[in-house]
């Protein structure tokens, strides 16, 4: 089995890969559904048995419709996880190994949350699905395929009007297609959000009223880039600078999504982006990098909290 999660919450990009696992494995299948720790119950009873149809992320939160118009709503926040087991699919064709064409079955089992973790591959499972290990607050199955959720902030099963509802609170999604009404350009409703308020720049881009799905990571980092102050109000961000944050976000988030780790130097050449993948400690510019120099300028890195997280930044690149 994976390693626990470490207690990092999962960006964006993570949230878009669980949903398209779930697009790719379970959608069009009729679930089993329950809650082995007993805490979902009468939520697991709403959908089992119901078809699932859609699967979509919105920043940090997933939503799985099933028939019926119910939609279960998660949000991982800082300690969730979702362990995929069985046959997983890989969410790049031609990518990691699938499969389960007659007996014995290849299996392998996927954590998505605070990073993505695979365990062994290939194995070969008699019994199956297992029995639930730990606190799993729903298990979803198909028969060939299982999700096991754990420690979410949210897990509720919703009517139309609440998705709605829960969806109206959130800001633009760059990977969100873009034929949501009223929303023909997203990047102009984060500019207008963004320089609208006085609340630092380096609150707001953690704001998912303001733009949906930047974490912890993905805010110093952009900063950063955009050789921007953390401090500066949001109403003090020029337009132009404040739409070049969206832009840079769409092509990170892309990049995440398809690769499943967040490497945020534009700066490496194709060995250097190999390196990052294996090592995390070369993928950022300043995150998780406090005293050491700035790979730019050379001054000691600074962290602050700001709105309840750390924040990483660059006092001279950053003026």
């Amino acid at each position: 089995m994976p390693a626990p999660s470490l207690g990092r919450m999962p960006e964006g990009h993570t949230v878009h890969r669980i949903a398209r696992q779930f697009e790719r494995d379970f959608v069009g299948h009729r679930l089993a559904v329950s809650s082995p720790q007993g805490r979902f119950a009468a939520g697991a009873a709403l959908l089992d048995g119901r078809e699932l149809l859609t699967s979509a992320a919105v920043g940090k939160q997933l939503f799985l419709g099933f028939e019926g118009d119910r939609v279960l709503r998660v949000h991982l926040g800082l300690y969730g996880a979702w362990d995929f087991l069985g046959v997983v699919s890989p969410l790049v064709d031609g990518a990691g190994a699938v499969g389960s064409l007659g007996a014995p079955r290849v299996r392998r089992s996927v954590r998505m949350g605070e990073g993505e973790q695979e365990g062994d591959e290939g194995a070969e499972t008699e019994d199956f699905p297992p029995a639930p290990v730990g606190q799993v607050r729903v298990r979803l199955s198909t028969g060939a395929t299982v999700a096991d959720l754990r420690g979410p902030t949210a897990c509720e099963v919703l009517d139309p009007a609440a998705t709605a509802a829960a969806l109206a609170k959130l800001g633009p999604d760059p990977a969100v297609e873009a034929d949501v009404p009223g929303l023909d350009d997203p990047g102009a409703v984060m500019v207008q959000r963004l320089t609208a308020r006085g609340t630092p720049v380096g609150q707001l881009l953690m704001d998912q009223a303001v733009v949906a799905g930047i974490g912890n990571i993905y805010r110093a980092e952009m900063l950063y880039r955009a050789r921007l102050d953390p401090h500066v109000p949001g109403k003090r961000v020029p337009a132009e600078t404040a739409r070049a944050l969206w832009d840079d976000w769409t092509a990170l988030l892309a990049d995440g999504i398809r690769t499943g780790v967040m490497i945020t130097r534009e700066d490496l050449d194709e060995a250097g982006r190999a390196a990052a993948l294996r090592d995390p400690a070369v993928r950022h510019w300043v995150y998780g990098r406090a005293g050491e120099p700035c790979r730019t300028c050379g001054t000691p890195v600074v962290v602050e909290e700001m709105a309840g997280r750390k924040l990483y930044w660059c006092p001279t690149c950053q003026r």
